[in-house]
């Protein structure tokens, strides 16, 4: 049942991967590009790793999509139909895949790959701590400069989309 569900979910992401990114449209590129990071999320689910596919789709499968459509809105550019690359630009890319892969399966292929049985689990709690720990091994101090570091780019990401607005109400008419 596993392996049918693997095969599903590879089949969803490999689809909406490729119309994600041989779409013309602009807002259907993200939104393929969202069901892509689904998938992932499934696969986090299908291998017991809860706490990270919870994060792919808070993060990735919800922030960062929400992200790009609101600075797609933002700029105007909705309905923007992308343009075709040259034909021959195509074939180029088309070879670079095609040894790339050639590449990824013949280094796959040639290693042996030991099945490790995983008697530990870890939770979400036990990630928690490990995150805000203050003792050797604690992340807390990195934890808070990545929070003050977002609360920056916030800050920036406002005075950007006011623009214009908010130096025209400083100065005096």
């Amino acid at each position: 049942m596993e392996r049918i569900i693997f095969y599903i979910l590879a089949l969803i992401m490999i689809v909406f991967a490729i119309a994600s990114v041989s779409s013309k449209k602009m807002l259907r590129s993200v939104i393929y590009l969202l069901f892509v990071l689904c998938g992932i999320a499934g696969l986090y689910f299908l291998i017991d790793y809860n706490f990270l596919a919870a994060i792919q789709l808070t993060v990735y499968a919800g922030g960062i999509i929400v992200l790009i459509i609101f600075s797609v809105v933002l700029v105007h550019h909705i309905e923007m139909e992308l343009e075709l690359a040259k034909r021959s630009k195509q074939i180029l890319v088309g070879l670079a895949c095609l040894i790339g892969l050639g590449i990824f399966l013949t280094t796959i292929y040639s290693h042996t790959f030991n099945v490790v049985e995983n008697s530990i689990t870890t939770t979400a709690e036990d990630i928690g701590l490990g995150l805000l720990s203050y003792e050797t091994g604690g992340f807390i101090l990195p934890f808070e400069v990545i929070s003050i570091l977002l609360l920056a780019s916030m800050i920036g990401a406002i005075v950007i989309a006011k623009g214009k607005k908010l130096t025209d109400k400083n100065e005096p008419k």
